[in-house]
């Protein structure tokens, strides 16, 4: 019993000694003055990602790449992460309406003269399309070379590392940036 009151006692004067008497403690400060609003800034550089389509054409004098520099308007930095998708085929839906087919390249085909890869490198300033095959490209048929229609897909840096989007998905990667199918810029790759 002496040890319960003991333990009550040193509880109680520890409360007791925490408590402030003057009750200057925890006391609302001064308001401090408005201040004035600033001047409205330029707008800013998309950092939310983008997705670009583009079409063209794999011709000998083109060395069978499509080069695509990214405009002013696009900031890429050396560590995003640019994803190209090419349009693989189309399907319809139960209402007879198209729907697209997306591949995440490189993609390897086998055609009639051997193998051919759809693939690409990229930098910050622009990313490059190609074609690499075991066989003479001269032979490819313009189904394989003609109107090829890619997506480009650039993801900032800091939104790859919390993100556990399926890359291999372009509707996925496109949810995951916002990025609504109407609003992607074709542009044409003469």
């Amino acid at each position: 019993m002496k040890k319960i009151s003991l333990v009550f006692s040193a509880i109680m004067s520890l409360i007791l000694v925490s408590c402030s008497v003057s009750g200057l403690d925890g006391r609302d400060g001064l308001d401090g003055f408005d201040g004035r609003d600033g001047l409205d800034g330029l707008d800013g550089i998309n950092i939310l990602g983008k997705v670009i389509d583009i079409e063209g054409d794999f011709t000998s004098t083109g060395d069978y790449s499509i080069l695509y520099e990214f405009p002013s308007t696009i900031e890429v930095f050396e560590t995003d992460v640019v994803l190209v998708y090419i349009l693989f085929d189309q399907t319809e839906d139960s209402n007879g309406e198209a729907v697209d087919i997306w591949r995440l390249i490189p993609q390897t085909l086998i055609v009639d003269q051997g193998l051919l890869q759809y693939n690409y490198d990229h930098t910050f300033l622009d990313v490059n399309i190609f074609l690499d095959a075991d066989f003479d490209l001269a032979t490819l048929l313009p189904g394989d070379t003609d109107n090829q229609v890619f997506r480009i897909a650039v993801l900032p840096a800091e939104s790859v590392g919390k993100s556990s989007v399926d890359r291999s998905d372009i509707k996925a990667v496109m949810a995951s940036l916002g990025v609504d199918e109407k609003d992607i810029p074709k542009v044409k790759i003469d």
